[in-house]
């Protein structure tokens, strides 16, 4: 049986004879038995859950609710593909979800909705409405036939904006292929958060088409941030023509380092060290093929290798890069991911976290700066998966286990009080609600 190095570790640190020499991580664990996590910060161990669902720190407790397969209020189905997610304040002290499911055309579940962007696609996002006492009230499609909603952004004004990770065209289709399509694929698409019906899907085409992952929005000045989910992608901002408006279009830009044309960002950058940037103005933002990051590169860009979440918080950006990272030993990235810091005021970016072992982070993904000032990454790697939070000082711990499988987490969030943290498991496909004791790290 071969053994990843994090189950390798699982073992060592639970050898009851000691004849297997305990992890740094296991050892750190025991060193910190007083409320202090793995790597720094944090809240502790995590309990194994007797549901084996959701490993979590002492006096932390969650509600399962929205599987896939569950009948909805609106007479569908849950869609299987839970992902990006945003929490946004509903009437009577609700909660309001807005959730996206990553599914393609050969997807065996689907979002059900009279009016589909594109008939030929099952993705989209549905809506859930949750109550005081973490209770689920109601969940319902609003917004159907899109392709791979992977993450996407909450607005200041309240509204979700979704993004498709695919670029399919029906010049892309081929005969017989369960992937064809009808319509241009590639775009974000805007739900507001008090929608209880599916939204009529209006592509923001000036924000550009290509492999979204995810947006976030400066509400001091309205400019949209975005990340691209490729080997070779881009960091885009999009100034809209009119501020909360973004159909009425707008420029996009990509992010150059200055002085460092076509940089190359997976390793080899120091962490802590703000870069000063420079924007470059994408001429064709709706190409009928996928040039948006060749036309962004050839003027001097700089590429993030698969750019995942990003969000705003403590007047910063954040954004992770899953597979960049130091290199090893043969001058290869080690990829087991990054967390970039662009810093608006200064106009400049910086490494914020570099993990060198997939015991520190494996996969980072979607992200959220937590409202008592960590950062929550929520990982998608090759092994077991964690949520794992970020002190300002950029220490790690783990705050979550999945229990279930080694699938991903998604969709990190927190209610307006900042009391509940919402998070996916895409499959088998789960919203949680988890509360407990939050601290606040600012500062520490």
């Amino acid at each position: 049986m071969q053994l990843s190095r994090r189950k390798f570790f699982t073992l060592a640190g639970a050898s009851a004879a000691g004849t297997l020499m305990m992890s740094p991580l296991q050892a750190l664990y025991t060193k910190k038995a007083n409320g202090e996590s793995v790597f720094g910060g944090g809240y502790g161990p995590l309990v194994p859950d007797p549901n084996k669902l959701l490993d979590l720190p002492r006096g932390f407790q969650y509600r399962a609710f929205s599987r896939t397969g569950e009948m909805m209020s609106d007479g569908s189905p849950v869609p299987g593909g839970h992902d990006g997610m945003a929490a946004f304040p509903g009437p009577q002290n609700t909660v309001i979800l807005v959730r996206n499911h990553e599914l393609s055309p050969n997807s065996t579940t689907q979002v059900v909705g009279p009016n589909p962007y594109d008939p030929l696609c099952k993705g989209g996002t549905t809506t859930l409405q949750v109550g005081p006492n973490r209770q689920l009230i109601k969940h319902y499609a609003s917004l159907s036939g899109t392709y791979r909603n992977c993450a996407g952004g909450p607005t200041p004004w309240n509204s979700w904006i979704t993004c498709e990770e695919d670029i399919s065209t029906p010049a892309t289709n081929q005969a017989g292929n369960a992937r064809n399509v009808s319509k241009f694929h590639g775009y974000n698409f805007e739900v507001p958060a008090q929608a209880t019906t599916p939204v009529n899907p209006v592509p923001l085409v000036a924000m550009g088409r290509f492999n979204h992952e995810a947006v976030a929005i400066d509400p001091k000045t309205g400019i949209v941030y975005e990340t691209e989910d490729r080997g070779d992608g881009l960091l885009y901002r999009f100034i809209p023509s009119q501020r909360n408006n973004l159909s009425a279009g707008g420029t996009l830009q990509a992010l150059k380092i200055k002085n460092m044309p076509q940089a190359k960002t997976f390793a080899g950058f120091p962490k802590g060290k703000p870069m000063p940037v420079e924007w470059v103005t994408i001429d064709n933002p709706d190409p009928a093929t996928d040039t948006v990051r060749v036309e962004g590169f050839g003027k001097g860009a700089a590429q993030f290798t698969r750019g995942e979440g990003i969000w705003y918080g403590n007047r910063e950006v954040y954004f992770c890069c899953s597979d960049g990272g130091s290199v090893d030993a043969n001058g290869r990235p080690n990829g087991f991911g990054q967390v970039w810091r662009y810093l608006p005021d200064q106009d400049a970016i910086e490494l914020f976290v570099e993990a060198k072992s997939a015991d520190e982070l494996d996969g980072p993904d979607n992200i959220v700066v937590a409202p008592h000032g960590d950062l929550i990454i929520c990982e998608d790697g090759d092994d077991e998966q964690f949520v794992v939070g970020v002190t300002p000082k950029g220490e790690l711990y783990h705050l979550a286990k999945n229990a279930i499988n080694d699938r991903e987490f998604c969709g990190a969030c927190f209610s307006p009080d900042g009391q509940t943290m919402f998070v996916n498991m895409q499959t088998p496909g789960i919203t949680f609600a988890i509360w407990g004791p939050w601290k606040s790290q600012r500062g520490a």
